[in-house]
């Protein structure tokens, strides 16, 4: 009775996998994308939405210092991302590669093996975190006492919800591999939710200021994560995750950390520049300046969930079908991707840089940091729209396993072009070089990411060449997809 019910089990995931795999390289593109790319927008915009809620409810409390500490604690976030990304990004390019070959045993052991690495990692954090607290905290820009004070607050929860917030990534990026954005779209919505339910019981009724905010977002987190599982304990998805399919083998967890180590590259360069950007701003512009540069990085990460999400949208059709060798459908997803992500961030950009004032009026700063906040929004609107090229090419040369053309990708718009823009313009330019250093390092990232583009495009038509393709689709075919299809299904 016991094999029956276990061959009925293996029968059932067998075909949910099948049924899977013929929707991602038959289904047309445009509908493919937009069904996988918009619901993981959605949430990494919510997820962005909760954070800015965070520091709107903060910022109620009317010192600009809360608001900064929260601002430079994005370093410590940074550092958690880096590890969840790396695990998360690394074992969805693999799992999409996997479920493209029909090798759903591979992508259960790449799957359980990473959650497994991932919380092991969280560990880690939390213990150093601990050890070197108060330091970590005086490098990351929270310098005078005050600052310190309220960053401690805040820090200690953070790093409580580490092996939480690594393993979530993992879970989230596994989802979207096999294609079932939606599922992760709820678990992340539903944290987000509590969260800004959450910040003005905590911080206001049960007045718990700052603290009230960090235990909301760690009693999300440990929601959102609590759903995510259940997805998969339910048996609503194709990869199992399982003890026994946890690896013991070393060549596991080096393929999962080499192919996300661009992602780990990103989010630390990302960490570092905080670091350095929060010592220019409050040596030219004090706690005024570090609370208003926090608040536009939130609004630009508001921004940039756009391209995020449609990015990780993409991700698995480029890894089923380049698995497959359908390598038009590969060509047809890039192009209308980037083209799709890129309207939206323009028209984000326009609506922002008109609307700066009342974007920073929605937080209770002081004038001037209203003021200095306005300025920089408003200089980072122009090269918003630049970014999804950058962030597209990394992401497909990372998916189809080119690491280190990926990993020069990823480094480049924050290593090559943001570090030095942050420690060269402010010496120049004083607090309008703090203001304007994101936005010199995104054009040159644009750039820099076009030769990598067309490099793509010419080893797909020699990958098409070599081993053909059962049709040939073109970005022209996509535009009449759109136009003929019938969304209603």
């Amino acid at each position: 009775m016991n094999t029956e019910i276990l061959e009925e089990s293996e029968a059932a995931v067998a075909e949910r996998e099948r049924k899977q795999y013929d929707k991602m390289i038959k289904t047309p593109i445009a509908r493919l994308v937009i069904s996988l790319g918009i619901p993981t927008m959605l949430s990494m915009m919510v997820t962005s939405l909760y954070n800015l809620a965070d520091t709107a409810f903060l910022s109620m409390l009317k010192e600009d210092a809360i608001t900064a500490a929260v601002g430079n604690l994005l370093a410590l976030m940074s550092i958690i991302q880096a590890i969840g990304f790396t695990f998360g990004m690394g074992s969805g390019a693999i799992v999409s590669r996997l479920l493209g070959k029909r090798d759903r045993d591979g992508a259960d052991k790449v799957a359980s093996s990473s959650l497994f690495i991932s919380a092991v990692s969280g560990m880690l954090i939390l213990i150093v975190g601990f050890c070197f607290f108060t330091p970590m905290l005086k490098l990351m820009g929270s310098k005078s006492g005050a600052l310190l004070k309220y960053s401690k607050q805040y820090a200690f929860f953070i790093l409580i919800g580490a092996p939480i917030m690594c393993m979530s990534f993992v879970l989230n990026n596994v989802l979207r591999a096999e294609g079932k954005a939606i599922l992760s779209m709820v678990g992340l919505v539903a944290g987000a939710i509590l969260n800004v339910a959450l910040d003005p019981i905590l911080i206001f009724t049960f007045d718990m200021g700052i603290m009230g905010a960090a235990v909301a977002t760690l009693i999300s987190q440990c929601f959102s994560f609590s759903i995510l599982l259940f997805m998969f304990l339910s048996k609503r998805t194709i990869v199992r995750l399982r003890i026994r399919s946890i690896s013991m083998q070393w060549k596991v967890y080096s393929d999962v950390i080499a192919t996300g180590f661009p992602s780990f590259c990103r989010q630390i360069l990302a960490s570092l520049c905080t670091v350095f950007l929060n010592g220019a701003a409050y040596e030219y512009g004090q706690e005024a300046a570090q609370a208003a540069l926090g608040v536009v990085q939130k609004v630009f990460m508001l921004a940039f969930s756009i391209s995020l999400g449609i990015g990780q949208g993409y991700q698995p059709v480029l890894g089923y079908n380049y698995s497959a060798k359908r390598f038009d459908r590969v060509r047809s997803a890039y192009l209308f991707t980037l083209a799709f992500s890129t309207g939206l961030m323009l028209l984000f950009a326009i609506v922002c840089g008109i609307f700066a004032d009342g974007v920073m009026q929605m937080f209770s700063l002081s004038e001037q940091a209203k003021e200095i906040g306005s300025l920089t929004l408003r200089l980072q609107c122009i090269a918003m729209p630049l970014l999804p090229l950058n962030f597209m090419a990394g992401l497909t040369y990372q998916v189809v396993g080119n690491k280190v053309i990926a990993t020069l990708l990823s480094i480049s718009r924050q290593g090559l072009f943001y570090i030095p823009a942050v420690l060269i313009l402010p010496a120049i330019l004083q607090l309008l070089g703090v203001q304007s250093c994101q936005a010199v390092a995104d054009v040159f990232a644009f750039f820099f990411a076009i030769p990598f583009t067309f490099l793509f495009f010419n080893t797909l038509t020699k990958e098409h060449a070599k081993y053909g393709d059962e049709s040939a689709v073109d970005i022209g075919q996509v535009c009449d997809e759109m136009k003929n299809q019938d969304w209603s299904e």
